[in-house]
């Protein structure tokens, strides 16, 4: 099977959703529930949060993703299909690849855009963190995908942030990074096999790739 996996917010859709102004707020609730957190020179990211919270404070977890909702809900009911993601989609499957999304996102929110801009049925599968143990970073969502369509001869992983390039190195899965910032590749040690700036020249990079 030849499989092209595709992350959501920033690569098939835009949104403007803040994960720093939603972590800042999830923050502020824990620590108003269980006091300050220890002190470090970075800002906690959501799954950090998320993590500290299962491990000392279980019962927290709720009302975090309460506010994770919100923030997705939000900038969701405004977003806009980026510019070539239906080409590169609908290419990839011409190509003979089997089609996913792998998106931190709720399934709620995840399905409203997908069906808004018509997405769906081109899609044969779509993994979100109601699916899975660990957000992205953690490749704990390609367990999912890898669960769901068996053993596969040739994948990629496609997105827009060192998020997705870590999670799909630590799958051992070739990643594209799509108008990702050098800097945080380079931070991440993440070695892209292909870097676009345009979804819709995706397909012919895979036949390219195939060839």
């Amino acid at each position: 099977m030849r499989l092209c996996v595709f992350d959501l917010d920033h690569t098939l859709v835009h949104t403007p959703l803040d994960l720093a102004a939603m972590a800042l707020d999830m923050r502020a609730l824990l620590e108003q529930r269980c006091g300050p957190l220890p002190a470090r020179p970075t800002r906690y990211r959501v799954g950090e949060l998320i993590a500290w919270c299962q491990t000392h404070a279980p019962g927290t977890e709720p009302p975090l993703w309460e506010i994770a909702l919100d923030h997705e809900r939000q900038a969701m009911a405004i977003a806009t299909l980026q510019a070539g993601a239906r080409e590169a989609i609908e290419g990839a499957r011409a190509a003979g690849f089997t089609t996913a999304v792998w998106t931190n996102n709720a399934r709620e929110v995840t399905g409203v855009a997908l069906e808004r801009f018509g997405l769906k049925p081109v899609l044969d599968l779509v993994v979100t963190r109601d699916e899975m143990r660990a957000l992205k970073p953690d490749p704990d969502g390609w367990r999912v995908i890898a669960e769901h369509f068996g053993p596969h001869r040739d994948a990629v992983v496609v997105g827009d942030s060192w998020v997705d390039g870590v999670a799909a190195q630590a799958a051992g899965v070739p990643f594209v990074a799509y108008r990702a910032k050098d800097a945080d590749l380079e931070h991440w040690k993440i070695s892209p096999v292909a870097r676009l700036d345009d979804l819709a020249a995706l397909p012919d990079w895979l036949r390219r790739r195939g060839g």
